[in-house]
């Protein structure tokens, strides 16, 4: 139970916290002691470990645990964690990434994901920090270093998300050093995945590649083989010695 002193604490820094999600989530635990993802999603959000995140990025630490929903079912619940690890840093939020950040990213990469490699429209390619905002922040009078971000398409950024959120360096250690040799923040040259010795290539066929692709498809099935295993088979036959 969090000390008087820290709540009061939390009631001052509140008005500081520029994210509306991130508001709500720490006004209702205030209240009630956490909140569930069935409280979140009852506020009109669909996606609640998105704005648990918001309060942790906020410097706010959650802890998060499991309790039954109204039907039974167990579901994540939030409450503060550690209060003495508050990050008054952090307790303006993110700051919005300028429009010229992205403009010099998209020239930079040639329009194409850092991750998959894929060339997409500006419009559909997102900016992110490589090491990840929740473990490294953002320095207030910092300028906007290309070299700490990449452009990533949707469905890629997505997956570095769930993969950093479920990582214990962004968990527990946050050491921008780990994420700095992770797949995620240099996928030319990592050495661990979320701390995983594990390898991975994303691999996007587009447009006049289709082609390509739907031909390993269809060999793939042939060879009643996923195809992730049979693109495996095939460097290893063709890969030099």
């Amino acid at each position: 139970m969090p000390s008087r002193s820290h709540l009061a604490t939390i009631r001052h820094l509140l008005k500081s916290i520029s994210s509306k999600r991130a508001r709500i989530v720490i006004e209702h635990i205030l209240k009630h002691g956490q909140i569930t993802t069935e409280d979140l999603e009852r506020l009109g959000y669909n996606h609640p470990p998105r704005a648990a995140r918001d309060v942790r990025e906020a410097g706010i630490p959650l802890e998060t645990f499991r309790v039954p929903s109204s039907s039974g079912r167990s579901i994540a619940a939030y409450r503060f964690g550690d209060l003495d690890q508050i990050r008054i840093e952090r307790l303006q939020g993110r700051r919005d990434f300028p429009k010229t950040l992205k403009e010099e990213l998209y020239k930079l990469s040639g329009g194409r994901c850092a991750i998959c490699y894929g060339r997409f429209e500006a419009r559909y390619l997102q900016v992110d920090h490589k090491v990840p905002y929740e473990v490294a922040g953002d320095k207030p009078d910092a300028k906007w270093n290309p070299k700490d971000f990449m452009v990533l398409c949707g469905p890629c950024n997505r997956a570095k998300s769930w993969s950093c959120e479920h990582c214990d360096n962004w968990l527990v250690g946050k050491r921008p050093r780990i994420c700095q040799t992770c797949y995620w923040a240099n996928p030319e040259n990592y050495v661990h995945i979320a701390l995983r010795e594990v390898r991975r290539a994303d691999i996007l066929w587009n447009e006049d590649e289709v082609e390509a692709y739907e031909r390993l498809k269809q060999s793939a099935r042939r060879n009643q083989t996923p195809i992730p295993e049979y693109v495996k088979i095939i460097i290893g036959k063709h890969l030099p010695e």
